[in-house]
């Protein structure tokens, strides 16, 4: 069948049109570059963002400080320098307290998807943007947030119960984590992420607040740290997607739908894979004889349960908006069945 000239221009035209409006979206993240975190999004779920809108958009990920510091994601954003982050937000706690909540209720939940109930149902989406506006007056939309994975504590020296914190210098992030762990008796080591490494072969610090287990296999911190601690103790870190509000805004609302939909599947399905993969690594590492995985006892467990709530609440004092997302947390996991 002959297509007509005009028919021809006609498709020919739609074609350039739609390439034009098509959007390509410079996402900055919090994993670094080696880490099976950006390898399970980049090959498993950027495409599939193309498909859910017909290639009207696209997401190229850089990785941790590839154009600013983690810490700087809000404003860089709120700046045009990226058009949106996918980013612990633990890295904010400094503009905003409420951002320490938000972004690791440390010994709070028990899996991720408790947590991503919270953002995705539960009214987390909503305060995550309260913090954002905070700190960048509206020229940031958070479209989605909550964890993928709860971490492992990688530790070069067993610690084999809640007593066992007592003195251990432990690298972890500044804000409520470091709080609860100088309660629970340790000392808390403020190191930038890619110097956890050196910092536990070295032995300048004990153990350390990095990733989920398959992350740390990733880059060998179990070669200089073979007593981890798995299922982790104590970070469930919250990831936070959002685009500058200009961007939002030039997006139809089904794509704006999709962006959505296809973030929270994303984090679903990889909290699912991280969770097999952890478990498959760990009985892998703990059936040779280099490392011992260290599962803690329920009682040594709720002990630190214990210590953190009385930290959240004195965290919560700092701001208002602290004290608001505090409330929100508290509010779900009491619906969910987590407190009485």
């Amino acid at each position: 069948m002959k297509i007509s000239t005009a028919a021809f221009l006609a498709v020919s035209v739609s074609g350039a049109a739609s390439a034009l409006s098509a959007e390509t979206l410079n996402i900055q993240t919090s994993f670094n570059a080696g880490d099976f975190s950006t390898q399970y999004i980049t090959e498993n779920w950027l495409p599939k963002i193309e498909e859910m809108t017909e290639g009207r958009i696209s997401i190229v990920l850089t990785p941790n400080g590839s154009v600013v510091p983690a810490k700087e994601t809000p404003e860089a954003v709120a700046a045009g320098l990226l058009d949106g982050d996918f980013t612990s937000v633990n890295y904010f706690a400094g503009l905003e307290p409420a951002y320490a909540i938000m972004g690791d209720l440390i010994s709070g939940y028990d899996t991720p998807e408790q947590m991503l109930g919270f953002c995705k149902d539960g009214g987390g989406e909503a305060m995550m943007q309260k913090a954002a506006d905070a700190v960048t007056g509206g020229e940031v939309k958070v479209v989605a947030c909550g964890p993928y994975s709860r971490e492992a504590l990688a530790a070069r020296t067993p610690i084999r119960t809640f007593e066992d914190l007592a003195g251990k210098k432990i690298r972890s992030p500044e804000g409520l984590a470091a709080a609860v762990f100088s309660a629970a008796g340790a000392s808390p080591v403020s190191i930038p992420f890619s110097e956890v490494f050196g910092a536990l072969e070295k032995g300048i610090v004990d153990a350390a607040d990095a990733s989920a287990y398959v992350n740390n296999d990733a880059t060998g911190l179990q070669d200089v740290a073979p007593f981890p601690l798995y299922p982790g103790i104590h970070s469930m870190p919250s990831m936070q997607f959002t685009v500058s509000t200009a961007k939002w805004e030039s997006l139809s609302a089904e794509d704006q739908t999709a962006l959505r939909d296809w973030w929270y599947d994303a984090m679903y399905a990889m909290a699912a894979e991280v969770a097999k993969q952890d478990a498959e690594l760990a009985a892998r590492d703990d059936a040779g004889d280099k490392v011992e995985v260290i599962n803690w006892a329920q009682e040594d467990r709720d002990q630190l349960r214990v210590v953190a709530r009385q930290e959240w609440e004195n965290y919560a004092t700092k701001s208002e908006l602290a004290k608001e997302a505090l409330d929100a947390h508290i509010a779900y996991m009491t619906q969910i069945g987590l407190f009485k």
